[in-house]
Formats: structure tokens, sequence, C-alpha cells
């Protein structure tokens, strides 16, 4: 091996032995540990390896390259073991997470050694690096611990550095640990140590142990601004779900001044994708380029599930753009992002490029490939595709099977279903969670075996939750089940009594079989708990901008022209002989009544924002927060073939793509 240290080379052909002045700096800027053993050689031979600098040198430049045995090897042969010899060996072994060997050192050096010297008493330096190295190997409880053991033997009072490496520790147990870190936060206040100096790790450390309300009771007594402590506390509300605290506080920084950086940026729209502020996550994305500062290789893969999410695909092209630009596509997380929102925005097809042409692959991006099929529906290309992962060695986790799974029951694949539920179990050794319960649920439901579907519930390893019996009422309504819909709704009232959506769903059970009793039964209970049903809302993305719809709401600019466009498409509609699916509207109201309630469902609304403000024959895009309903179903078939248009709609199951009267799905849905 041969190396271009100018030193090195210098050392080599000069005809006088090396000195105690020229070594450290050559050691210094040593590149490897065989060099650094041939200099402690040339050291020796001009027998000025027991110097205090050589040695030192000589020593930290060991524990750079983890020769911890060279490194102790030198601190023996000290004439005089200093505090800063012991305690960098201290945190090496501490940093490397050898917890046994870093106590037994911390005990050589109190007491001395063998080979001569006497103890030499921990300081601040040792301590810290003692914390420090723990924290950095993993070992917060060790460094827990040390705090503790440096406080209790009295010597040393913990300064600003020590508390902060033992906030970080109690951080990292988490809430067990949050009365240790309560204590410490005393601590530093009755001490006197400055609170600006710790702000940051106390911050740090409460959002870590859930306790939002201490975040930003810290903050405010503080008053401390920097950069650091922005993005502790943007990161920490984030965690405790707080995001609209956090988006305040984000202002005050910026209005106060404070020059944020690109993480600062990348946390505040991480955490507002984190928390379903997807449109907030946009606006904050193009806020932080218009005030120059340019994302990296981590704030596109943060932003781009709010680009999915709301289906804003010219963001997400543009994104894109500037991956390709930034050489950004060797990433493996930015493309799995990539083909991620390119199927969440109904582009499988560009979806499947990126995967193709990554460089590398890894579990995610299989199953963001694999969902991405199962999304659109695509259960052949999903099976396959799990076929080709097999064959590439690529061992598949939970997540991988849910897609599977998924896509089988999306395309009514029961028998297929059935065996990879199997296969995941006795050939891969994963043990079905509740998710896949779930989806088998689904898949018997659609296929209408309820009794497989109730035998398999009942038969579970641990209890249902609300997504089992949520899954079986859902298709109990596709197939006008009352019984079973009543046995499934009754669960679900005691697992998630404030969730209004299973209260609908059951009415509309009711509706669809004119059982209005049960509809007002159900009515009354929702009203005496203060329940209302979720509001629809839909998503458009057009010239660059998202539109949110929300269903029966006249706020936007254009509803006058949204408005006068539905009824000519109703017109039409009833003209041509479609009449509005009625059976599941909730009241038991006239018809007419019934069919103004469907004309302002938010994805209608959305289609006719699109069809008034797009040229003719252009696709329209439309996400929507709730299940399609059968009325909007039909009259998207019908719109796509009127006005000659590709329409997509996502729902919370799956891709609906309307094409010349026909939908993707093949009405099986």
């Amino acid at each position: 091996m041969s190396y271009s240290n100018p030193l090195v080379h210098f050392l080599r052909h000069v005809s006088f032995p090396p000195d105690p002045h020229l070594l450290p700096t050559a050691l210094k800027s040593c590149p490897a540990l065989p060099l650094a053993r041939a200099l402690h050689a040339a050291a020796v031979a001009a027998g000025v390896a027991r110097d205090p600098f050589v040695s030192s040198s000589l020593l930290h430049t060991y524990l750079r390259f983890g020769g911890t045995a060279d490194a102790r090897a030198v601190l023996d042969g000290m004439p005089q073991k200093t505090v800063v010899g012991w305690s960098a060996l201290v945190a090496a072994h501490a940093a490397r997470g050898d917890a046994k060997g870093a106590w037994r050192l911390l005990e050589e050096m109190r007491q001395g050694t063998a080979g001569g010297g006497g103890g030499v008493e921990p300081n601040a330096i040792t301590w810290n690096g003692l914390m420090s190295g723990f924290n950095r190997s993993g070992r917060a409880r060790d460094a827990v611990v040390a705090l503790v053991r440096m406080h209790g033997e009295g010597v040393l009072r913990p300064d600003a550095t020590g508390v902060s490496c033992a906030l970080s520790a109690i951080g990292d147990l988490g809430t067990e640990a949050v009365a240790v870190g309560e204590q410490l936060h005393g601590y530093t206040v009755k001490s006197g140590c400055r609170l600006d100096f710790v702000v940051t790790a106390l911050i740090d450390m409460y959002g870590k142990c859930g306790r939002a309300d201490e975040i930003v009771r810290v903050f405010n007594e503080s008053c401390h601004m920097d950069v650091a402590t922005c993005n502790a506390l943007v990161a920490g509300l984030s965690r405790n779900a707080q995001v609209s605290e956090a988006l305040s506080l984000f202002r005050e920084f910026l209005a106060r001044g404070v020059e944020l950086d690109v993480v600062s940026w990348t946390s505040i729209v991480a955490c507002c994708v984190q928390n379903g502020k997807d449109l907030e996550a946009v606006e904050l994305f193009r806020e932080m380029q218009a005030q120059g500062i340019e994302p990296n290789s981590v704030t596109i893969p943060c932003v781009l599930p709010a680009f999915a999410n709301v289906a804003a695909l010219m963001h997400g092209r543009s994104a894109h753009c500037f991956a390709l630009r930034k050489g950004f596509l060797h990433d493996v997380y930015v493309c799995s992002a990539l083909v991620n929102m390119y199927a969440k925005c109904g582009r499988v097809r560009n979806a499947r490029r990126i995967f193709d042409a990554m460089p590398s692959r890894n579990v995610v991006s299989w199953n963001a490939m694999i969902g991405g099929y199962a999304m659109h529906g695509e259960a052949k290309n999903a099976v396959q595709l799990f076929d080709s992962m097999l064959m590439c060695k690529q061992k598949p986790d939970m997540v991988t099977f849910t897609c599977v799974l998924a896509a089988c029951s999306q395309a009514g694949l029961t028998e297929e279903g059935r065996q990879y539920f199997k296969e995941m179990q006795h050939e891969h050794g994963i043990s079905p969670r509740i998710e896949h319960y779930a989806c088998m649920v689904t898949l018997l439901g659609r296929a209408g075996k309820f009794d497989e579907a109730y035998d398999l519930i009942t038969d579970m390893p641990f209890e249902p939750d609300g997504c089992i019996w949520g899954s079986l009422l859902g298709f109990c309504r596709v197939h006008g089940n009352v019984d079973l819909a009543e046995v499934a709704a009754d669960k679900l009232f005691h697992l998630e009594p404030d969730n209004a959506g299973n209260y609908v769903l059951l009415s509309n059970i009711y509706a669809s079989k004119k059982m209005w009793g049960g509809v007002n039964r159900i009515r009354e209970m929702m009203k005496d708990m203060g329940l209302k049903k979720e509001m629809g809302c839909s998503w458009i993305e057009i010239k660059n901008k998202v539109h949110m719809l929300l269903a029966g709401d006249d706020s936007h600019p254009m509803m006058t022209a949204i408005t006068e466009k539905l009824k000519q498409l109703n017109i039409e509609m009833r003209r041509l002989g479609f009449a509005p699916s009625t059976d599941f509207v909730l009241h038991d109201v006239e018809e007419q009544e019934k069919d103004d309630i469907l004309a302002v469902h938010s994805e209608k609304l959305a289609v006719a924002l699109g069809l008034i403000s797009t040229s003719p024959g252009t696709p329209l895009r439309v996400i929507k927060n709730l299940r399609i309903c059968d009325d909007c179903h039909e009259a998207m078939k019908f719109i796509s073939c009127f006005e000659g248009r590709e329409i997509s709609v996502r729902d919370t199951n799956r891709f609906h793509h309307f094409r010349d009267g026909k939908c993707s799905c093949g009405d099986y849905w």
C-alpha cells in the first residue's frame, strides 16, 4: 500500500532521526493504522516514544483508527499517565459499546496500575467522554448510570456538556426515564447552569419522552432562538403530533430573523407531512425555495409524500427533475419516494420506469412498487413483481405481504390470497399481524364469503381491532348483510365510540334496505354523542395549483361555474337514461333532495372544476379522503364517456381510472 502524505515521505528520506516536534504533526495527518505503527516504530528507534507530546499523539492517533489495544500499550508506557490519556481511552471503549471495559478502565485510572504510576482522579472531561461515548454506541442506560455515579460521588458537578449528554441519553430511554430528566432539569436551574447552554437538549429530551407541554415551557423560559433550538422544537412537537404549535413557533423564528438552514426547513416539512398537513407542506417547500434554501437528498423524500397525498403531480415532477440535476437518483430513499409519488398520483407506469432504473433497491423500494400496483388494482403485475423480488434474493417483510394481499383483494384473487397468507407464515416465518388479517377479511368479504371471514376473525390469536370489524362492516354494506353488519357495528361502537364513520356506515346499510327506523336510531345516537359525519374532501391539481373542494361547501371562488357545470351534466345524464343511485343517502327524504345531496359530493365538485378549467381531452386526477360512493362511481363513468376525458379518482381504498364509460376496477369494489 502506498501513501501520498508528504510528511511521511519526508521522514523516510531525511538523514536525521525524527524529533518530538515533528512526529506529533506527522501523526495528526496520518491516514491509516499501519502507517501510524510505522511512525511509532520510528519514534521508538529515535528514542522519543516516551516523550509526553509524542506518546499523547500516538495514543490519540491509535484511538482515531480504533486501535484501543495499541493505545493502551502506549498509555502503559508513559512515565506519567495523564488524565487526558486515561479519559481518551475510557471514552473510546464507551464509544465502542464496551461498557465493561470502560468501567474497568475508570477504576484502573483511579487506582493506578501494576506497571507504575499512581492513580488519577477522573475530571469533567472523563465523565463527559464516558457519557458521550455511551450515547454514540447506543448504550443510553449506561450514560445515565455514569451521570448518577458522577453526581452521587459528589466529587464533581455536571457541567453544561455533561448535562446535555445525559439529557440525550434520557431521551433515548423515553418515558421510563423522564423523572430523571425532570430532576436534571431542576438541577440545571438550581445550580445556576445557564439554561441557554442546555435548552436544545432539554427540548429534545422532553420531546422524546412525550412531554409536549414541557417543550414549549422550556422554550418560553429561555427565549433562546437559534437554528439548533428551532430544529429541536419542530422535531419534538412533531413527534407529539403538535403540528399547529410547531408551525406557529417556526413562523416566529422566521419573523425574528433567525437564519434557518435546510435542516430546519426539512424538519417542518416532514412535521406537516407526518401529521396530515400536506398542503401546508407543499407551501412550505415552495417558500423554502423562494428564500434561497436549496433542498438536499433528505428534503426530497420528505416532501414527495405530500405531493403524492394531494396528487400534486406537477410539483412531484419538478422535484424529480431537481433530484436528477443534483445527482440524487443514486439515493435509494429518493428513488423509492419517487416510485411512491408517481404511483399515488396515478402514474404507475412512470413509477415502474423509476423502479427499473434504480441502481440498487431495498425492501422499501420493492414495497413501494408492489403497493403501487395494488393501489391501481393491477394484481397480476403486483404478483409478478413479488416473484421477481424473491428471485433477486430480497427478503420480504410484513409490509410486502400487506401489499400483495391487498392486490389480491382488489382483484378478487381469493385462492391466491389464501396461498400467500399461508406462505407468509410457513415459508417466510412472518407471523400475521392485524393488517394481514384485515386484508384477508377484505378478500373474503369482497367475495361474499362472510362465514369464512367471521370464522377467521374469531380464530385470530389476538383481539380484533377496529380495522378488522370495519372491513367486515364495509362489505356487509356491499352485500346488504344487515344481521352481520349489526354484529360488526356493535363491536366498533365499543372499540371506537367516537368514530362517526362507523355509525354512518351502519346507517347507510339501513338506508339501502329502507329501514328508516334504524337510520333514525343511529342519527339520534350520533346526536346524543355529539358526533358528525366526516366531511368529504377532494383535491385536484390544475395549472400547478392544488385546489381543495369540500362537500356542501360553496366557498370556492369558482363555485357558481362549478354548480352550473354539474347541472348541465345532470341534465345530459338524465336525458341519456342515467339515474342517480340514492340507496345510500343518509336520510329518509324526497328523491329530489337525495339528488341534491349527491350533487355536492366533493369528487363531483373537483371533476366539474377540472372540466371548466382545462382544455378538452385533458386527463383529470382527483384524490378523495373517503371512499367513493356508488352514485359518484356511476357518474364518473358517464362523464368520462360524455366529455371524452380520462378521469382518475383515488379514494381510501384504491385508484379508479374512468375511460370511455368504464372503470379500471371492473365494478369489483
